[in-house]
């Protein structure tokens, strides 16, 4: 009997992580010609006014003092709100198909301390269609104090896995990934491989700015099924002409993104960046279930 996950059954040519999706002669053809996700790369840049989404952010922590909303929860929300709403920025090409997931999901760096020579732990969570802010808001607070409480001797998760993966004797560790590459070619790598691997996450996202750093880009991965990485610089004050030709001293932040140009086309990309910002120009969408339309004119 075929499996049915959130109300999609699976047909013959689904993976487990996602339904296949019949694409147009260009991308499938591509999917061939360049069957590395490297090879497909498209990188936007773009500066965001988020202004009005950090007043709405100091709103929201006078309300609730005890538990902060920061800018880089706001980011996630949107960037799931985004996702929900544009499906195709859901979608992966791997063994030179294309398909879409069955859920939405977000990965993203974190320091076990706040320190230079500090170890990294890789977080993974996947927001449902009735979170907001506040519930991913608590969600990744809970999972970096939890990272972060557990230190550097059980981090958990894919970490301990790569820690073991990084004793195996070179040779050994060369078939064994080379073993790996092949199953996820075929979509069979086992789930204990890809469960909180960000290279099988919707979205990676690095927050820069938490440590001063300007947006850069970042490369996709070959390995794993991820098709949008997207780093968040240093939010700064900026004079800016408004549409009633006045000038304003503007909170601006700069993005930088990497995408498979293989999963769509520049005029959905560009719609979907048009989204974001008028997110962040209306930031009260994010107290609103992931799964409720934004009322955003698409025209």
């Amino acid at each position: 009997m075929a499996k049915i996950i959130n109300g999609y059954k699976r047909k013959w040519g689904d993976r487990w992580d996602g339904r296949r999706v019949k694409m147009p002669g260009l991308q499938t053809i591509m999917g061939h010609l360049y069957p590395n996700r490297t090879d497909c790369e498209v990188y936007l840049h773009d500066t965001i006014d988020v202004t009005d989404l950090m007043e709405f952010i100091k709103k929201k922590n006078e309300e609730h003092p005890d538990y902060k909303t920061t800018f880089f929860h706001c980011v996630i929300a949107a960037a799931a709100k985004m996702v929900r709403e544009r499906p195709v920025m859901n979608r992966f090409f791997q063994g030179r198909r294309c398909y879409e997931r069955y859920e939405i999901s977000v990965a993203f760096v974190a320091k076990l301390a706040f320190d230079e020579h500090a170890e990294e732990a890789l977080l993974f969570f996947v927001p449902k269609d009735e979170d907001n802010v506040d519930s991913v808001s608590r969600m990744v607070v809970d999972k970096v104090k939890d990272v972060r409480s557990k230190g550097t001797e059980d981090k958990g998760g894919i970490d301990d896995l790569l820690d073991k993966f990084a004793k195996i004797p070179r040779p050994l560790l060369m078939f064994v990934l080379k073993v790996i590459k092949w199953l996820d070619f075929w979509g069979k790598t086992p789930r204990a491989l890809t469960e909180g691997d960000p290279n099988f996450a919707t979205v990676f996202l690095s927050n820069l700015g938490s440590i001063k750093c300007p947006a850069v880009y970042h490369h996709l991965n070959n390995y794993g099924t991820n098709s949008m990485m997207i780093t968040i610089g240093t939010i700064r004050d900026e004079e800016k002409i408004m549409p009633d030709g006045t000038k304003q001293v503007r909170k601006l932040c700069d993005i930088g993104a990497t995408l498979d140009e293989r999963i769509g086309d520049g005029f959905y990309f560009a719609r979907s960046l048009k989204l974001v910002h008028y997110i962040c120009a209306h930031p009260e969408i994010l107290d609103k279930p992931i799964g409720e339309p934004s009322g955003f004119d698409y025209k």
